[in-house]
């Protein structure tokens, strides 16, 4: 059964999820293969390579987003599942926001703003004060997501290979 179009209302849900679930997982793999194509094709004109993209998915486990230091949320949009975002302790005041991701069909019906909310309360709950994130130039969604949702720009807070803007935001 298809989802509802993007001008029709939506019914929307999130809950904690195992970082290891079935259903985790195979989110997982949707973002990693979307982000990394979305790289390879714009810098190298190809697609991922099927070895690179099933070792670098088994090597990022996301145990970090775990209790009692992190948790990953699962969004449901008409029940089923839709998309994820999560959250780990980088130390006790801050915690860093990743894996924010819906499924194509699910965009622009205000899941992602659902998750990200989800996700700072989740931090709060951790004790943390301020939420930093980091992502690509190419994010452009991201990007502007994040900035409409009162992120702003900041300097590194790491070295990620792959960051190019860093993000943060106060939590009250």
């Amino acid at each position: 059964m298809p989802l509802p179009s993007s001008t029709t209302a939506v019914s929307w849900s999130v809950s904690p999820e195992p970082y290891d679930s079935p259903v985790a997982a195979a989110l997982w793999r949707a973002y990693y293969t979307e982000v990394s194509d979305r790289w390879y094709l714009l810098h190298e004109g190809r697609r991922t390579a099927p070895e690179e993209l099933e070792r670098e998915i088994a090597a990022v486990t996301g145990a970090e987003l775990a209790p009692p230091t992190g948790q990953l949320l699962l969004g449901r949009c008409e029940g089923r599942p839709a998309g994820t975002a999560g959250v780990r302790l980088l130390d006790p005041g801050t915690a860093e926001l990743t894996r924010v991701f819906l499924y194509a069909e699910t965009r622009g019906r205000g899941g992602a703003a659902l998750l990200v909310s989800a996700a700072e309360e989740a931090a709060r709950a951790l004790g943390a004060r301020r939420m930093v994130l980091d992502t690509r130039h190419d994010l452009v969604e991201a990007r502007a997501l994040y900035a409409r949702l009162g992120y702003t720009e900041t300097g590194p807070h790491n070295d990620s290979l792959y960051a190019e803007h860093w993000f943060a935001k106060a939590l009250r």
